[in-house]
């Protein structure tokens, strides 16, 4: 809820509700012209990074009026805190730029939070296959409930292996890498189908191999992007129609006294079986 608004802001007033989107955007310079709020010059993803966060009581929102939402009478509200973050971000940076389409084959190397939001949203083209890939048998569970076809571990460094044989040798149209390691990128490589399209979500903080020796010839894109949050409205949209329960994405929730044990309990992923971690005022 909006606490006071400053001078400047015109869209929203005192007591209205709102979702804080994760990408501030100015709205008129020249990237977010082109819709590429992430490269905001005075805004993008600033918050958490570059000046202070809102896991706080607290929030100063830079740009609030083209980066704030208004909460839709009768909303969920724990549903649409996926919605600043983690929805658009597998969203865009793995559907949308993975050129997702009806009758395709999709790998997504990572069964994460937001490897499990791309899950959620490639659904929206109806591909024939969607393969979810992890170490966490737990995290594969969850990702058959949401709607994987097929799971594989790939613990055993048969990862390749076992998804040419579920696509007779062919690989996936689309690998949306999700982890931001070495490996998992370079998994992506090794599963594409020639024409294919690897789009790239992870973050990724160490260099990683990019084999064009066995790329060069099989018409493969690459694809990178910061979320950029233009797909926020339609998520919304989507939301609202109950065409999507991104709750399921949430396993704790925490009041905010203890939140130094919420991070404890997101630390130990592996451990908590945790996924989203909700933080209540």
């Amino acid at each position: 809820m909006i606490d006071s608004v400053g001078p400047a802001v015109t869209a929203f007033k005192a007591g209205d509700r709102v979702l804080i989107s994760c990408v501030s955007a100015c709205g008129k310079c020249e990237y977010c012209r082109k819709g590429m709020f992430s490269h905001c010059t005075t805004g993008g993803w600033i918050l958490g990074n570059t000046i202070d966060g809102t896991q706080a009581e607290f929030v100063r929102t830079p740009h609030a009026d083209t980066s704030l939402y208004p909460i839709p009478e009768g909303a969920d509200e724990e549903a649409l805190v996926m919605l600043s973050d983690i929805l658009p971000t597998g969203f865009e940076c793995g559907v949308l730029n993975g050129k997702v389409q009806p009758g395709a084959t999709v790998a997504i190397v990572g069964a994460g939070p937001v490897g499990l939001a791309a899950l959620l949203t490639a659904q929206f083209y109806s591909p024939a296959e969607i393969i979810m890939i992890d170490l966490d048998d737990n995290r594969l569970a969850v990702a058959k409930r949401f709607g994987a076809t097929q799971t594989i571990n790939s613990t055993d460094g048969k990862a390749v292996e076992a998804l040419m044989k579920l696509t007779h040798n062919k690989g996936v149209d689309t690998a949306i890498e999700a982890v931001g390691v070495p490996a998992t990128f370079e998994l992506c490589e090794q599963i594409i189908a020639p024409g294919g399209i690897i789009a790239n979500i992870g973050v990724h903080g160490v260099p990683v191999t990019l084999h064009l020796e066995r790329l060069w010839d099989r018409n493969i894109s690459i694809t990178t992007r910061l979320v950029d949050t233009a797909s926020t409205p339609m998520l919304l949209d989507v939301l609202g129609a109950h065409k999507i329960d991104p709750t399921l994405l949430i396993t704790h929730r925490f009041k905010f006294d203890d939140i130094l044990e919420a991070y404890e309990t997101f630390g130990h992923a592996a451990k908590t079986k945790a996924l989203k971690v909700l933080i209540e005022a």
